[in-house]
């Protein structure tokens, strides 16, 4: 006669409980092969949660290294409109674009964390319940001072790396617009830098956005 949990999970369950010594049949033994896989699970999860904040470390790292050495392109290339115009319109947009790539990237790397952190919070939970003296061993998240002692506000997105290097990417596009209207169609100063200030906070304003809703579907 099989059980609801042999009918769902087949016949690796009882293996598992064959291992801990419990008999497959006897809730113990299902307990224990519960245990192990979520025990499984938390240590797949952590290194999700690591991996994800690693990724993110190296790929805001590859993008600010890239834009700080085009700046100082731009500063060589200063003293000469030629060449300045050449960097304007090919080192600078292409720089854009790989901000925008690392935005989105940082931004999935938001929800894969958010979403493994959640789960093994589930889990935590799971196994303050299996014991009685469970809550003195694993402490749970306090709502009052929040998780790990933070407490995450829905501006708590604006400090991510996804949003700093995405207000650094829509400086570098607002400028892009202003080289271009002053060095390409020789627009007076000012009126290139307000509209390379217009594009710029939109552009900020729509990285954002995305941001946000991309955290509130994760959440």
């Amino acid at each position: 006669m099989s059980t609801p949990w042999s009918a769902e999970h087949g016949e690796a369950t009882p293996q598992l409980a064959e291992h801990s010594g419990q008999s497959p049949a006897s809730p113990d033994g299902f307990t224990a092969a519960l245990n192990g896989t979520a025990g499984t699970e938390l240590l797949v999860l952590q290194s999700v949660a690591s991996a994800t904040i690693s990724e993110a470390g190296t790929r805001s790292t590859i993008y600010l290294s890239t834009l700080s050495s085009g700046l100082v392109a731009i500063g060589f290339a200063s003293g000469s409109p030629t060449l300045l115009a050449a960097l304007v319109f090919t080192v600078l947009p292409t720089i854009f674009m790989l901000g925008w790539f690392t935005v989105v990237r940082l931004v999935d790397n938001s929800v894969e964390n958010i979403t493994a952190r959640r789960r093994m919070e589930r889990i935590r939970e799971y196994f303050v319940s299996v014991h009685p003296r469970g809550p003195e061993v694993i402490a749970l998240d306090d709502p009052r001072s929040g998780e790990y002692g933070v407490r995450y506000t829905r501006a708590s997105f604006l400090f991510t790396m996804a949003s700093m290097i995405g207000a650094a990417n829509c400086v570098l596009g607002g400028a892009i617009v202003a080289l271009a209207l002053f060095v390409g169609l020789h627009v007076p100063a000012l009126p290139a830098q307000a509209a390379g200030a217009v594009v710029g906070l939109t552009l900020l304003g729509a990285t954002l956005v995305y941001e946000r809703r991309r955290i509130r579907t994760a959440g």
